[in-house]
């Protein structure tokens, strides 16, 4: 099944502002930034540049089963690097197959060197659950003769 659509489309739709930390925060900061606004991961930028993305998954396997502590750690010291980021004009088949092959959940969208937005795995699922829904209303209408075929 082809998938449709775009980053763009994903982040028109989308409502919120872009989070994001630096390298020089504390661990405990950027956690706690992600646990007030309810979200999974922040966008680390160094000087307007996206460096990386601070994640759960990074907090758990390079703080908590590391023996460190998130007060004493340094958000630079964490992230995953490099960041693997998308246009908003990229497909969303694209996303998904990046997610996948680099084992992330999270794309930054920087178009002209600037961060516009942030997609998840979840934006994707959503959109392609949508998009499927559509389709099928689609063909029953056509079925039942209630679609202009």
């Amino acid at each position: 099944m082809e998938i449709h659509g775009t980053v763009y489309d994903i982040l028109h739709n989308k409502h919120g502002e872009i989070s994001t930390t630096c390298p020089e925060d504390t661990v405990y900061d950027a956690i706690r930034q992600m646990g007030e606004k309810n979200i999974g991961a922040l966008v680390a930028m160094d000087g307007g540049e996206v460096i990386g993305v601070l994640s759960e998954r990074d907090y758990s396997r390079k703080v908590v089963l590391q023996g460190r502590t998130s007060r004493d750690t340094r958000v630079g010291e964490i992230i995953s690097r490099p960041a693997v980021v998308v246009q908003s004009r990229d497909g969303i088949e694209k996303c998904m197959q990046l997610m996948i092959s680099n084992r992330i959940r999270h794309l930054p969208v920087v178009d002209d060197g600037r961060l516009v937005g942030l997609v998840s795995m979840g934006d994707l699922v959503s959109w392609v659950m949508n998009s499927q829904r559509h389709t099928i209303e689609q063909l029953q209408g056509y079925i039942s003769g209630d679609y202009p075929g």
